[in-house]
């Protein structure tokens, strides 16, 4: 496929950045505000392109930190922005979380004006409570002239052994829009044992064939965790008993992989190393042997909160044969409806009664599910009310995402961060 020119914003330690490269996106500027991470991406892309990389450290929406206008029509804009808003993991807390780029991340595309556009984040966005985020985000994208669809897709339907599951928004300019096919999941996955045996065995440990044949499913989601926590671990509860059942001790990660005379995995389970972790997050599939950079614990989570590089690929090849029309015309990017309520409320010129609502959705007399409705879509927009002849009446007010307003309460939390940071 031809070379096309990709900007990533909140680009990790380059788990899509590697999937971008091998399937023909050159990249123009990278942006992380992890220094460590950053510097493992700098330190790969210098081996794999051609040229110099331009990897920036800090926030992507420092205005200090670059200037959007200055990649106008560049062919990609893509980015991996903070999971923890919609993970049900955390708090949920959607547009309240000033961690939240994913509305900004769309704004971006309209300052750039990018041929096409790629967000991954966690399946908690693709919940109910997130219905009218994402209609918002959909008809953002419409105002500014971009088909847009959105799919989960899972890690292990492209050659990954985990269960990982990402919730992918893909946009593109119409004519485009019109060559985008979904990729196509692949028949087999390799199971944890497929990818492992070798770097098990690398010391001679006498059980590692053994041990990769009974490890013959797939991995649970590697979790990288967050620098609030301890030292590398493999998740919580839930996931360490699932580790168990492919005999593999998930209570933190190893420094080598076990010797020769090291026991059977039946009397002691073995830990992964990084360097399996790696593996099982798909960095080793395609022949370039990406570098972590820093220690133990940095390198596992630049490993773990990564977008899997198998997956960025399938998805990298889709828009790259959509962009250069390499594809035959399809079904292209199908607009879905997420949030009706949302639109009704939206589109109006006025406020509207439970009876209003009621009577234009269709929804029978089930006043108590619109109210819940109603209730969760005031976590992300205001929502007006006020009192009729024929009770509360609503409408639907600004969306509270940050989306580069100056007066958003995300500054002050960076601009504190900063301080005790420099404190500290």
């Amino acid at each position: 496929m031809a070379e096309l020119s990709v900007v990533e914003i909140c680009a990790g330690a380059g788990g899509q950045s590697l999937g971008l490269h091998r399937a023909g996106f050159d990249h123009m500027l990278s942006l992380e505000i992890d220094p460590q991470a950053a510097a493992t991406l700098r330190h790969n892309l210098e081996r794999i392109q051609d040229r110099s990389p331009d990897v920036r450290v800090g926030d992507v929406a420092d205005q200090g930190l670059w200037r959007p206008e200055d990649y106008e029509g560049v062919d990609l804009l893509a980015g991996g922005v903070p999971c923890p808003p919609f993970s049900v993991a955390g708090k949920q807390l959607g547009s309240q979380d000033e961690r939240d780029l994913f509305a900004w991340a769309v704004e971006l595309a309209g300052r750039i004006q990018p041929r096409a556009l790629l967000l991954e984040n966690v399946r908690g966005l693709s919940a109910p409570r997130f219905a009218g985020y994402r209609q918002a985000i959909a008809d953002r994208l419409e105002e500014l002239d971009y088909a847009s669809a959105w799919r989960m897709l899972h890690a292990n339907e492209f050659g990954v052994p985990q269960l990982r599951p990402r919730f992918v928004l893909v946009a593109m300019r119409p004519d485009s829009a019109a060559h985008f096919s979904w990729p196509t999941p692949l028949e087999d996955c390799p199971s944890v044992g497929d990818v492992l045996r070798e770097s098990m065995g690398e010391r001679g440990w006498r059980y590692a064939d053994r041990w990769a044949d009974q490890a013959v499913t797939i991995a649970p989601t590697i979790v990288g965790g967050s620098k609030k926590h301890g030292g590398a671990d493999l998740g919580p509860t839930r996931a360490k008993r699932a580790w168990a059942q492919l005999m593999v001790d998930g209570h933190g990660v190893a420094d080598h992989a076990p010797t020769r005379n090291d026991p059977s995995f039946r009397t002691r389970m073995p830990k992964l190393t990084n360097e399996m972790v790696a593996r099982i997050q798909g960095w080793h599939r395609g022949g370039e042997d990406w570098e972590f950079l820093g220690r133990k614990t940095s390198t596992y989570r630049q490993i773990g909160n990564a977008f899997p590089p198998p997956v960025a690929e399938a998805i990298g090849n889709s828009i790259n044969a959509a962009l250069n029309e390499s594809a035959a015309a399809s079904g292209g990017l199908e607009s879905t409806v997420h949030d009706d309520l949302y639109r009704l409320l939206k589109g109006s010129s006025k406020l509207l009664t439970m009876n209003d609502i009621v009577k234009s959705l269709g929804l029978g007399n089930d006043l108590s599910s619109i109210a819940r409705r109603l209730q969760t879509l005031s976590e992300d927009f205001v929502l007006h009310e006020m009192e009729t002849s024929q009770g509360l009446a609503y409408g639907l007010g600004e969306f509270k995402a940050f989306r580069g307003q100056e007066d958003h309460g995300r500054h002050s939390h960076f601009a504190d961060a900063r301080t005790r940071a420099r404190v500290s």
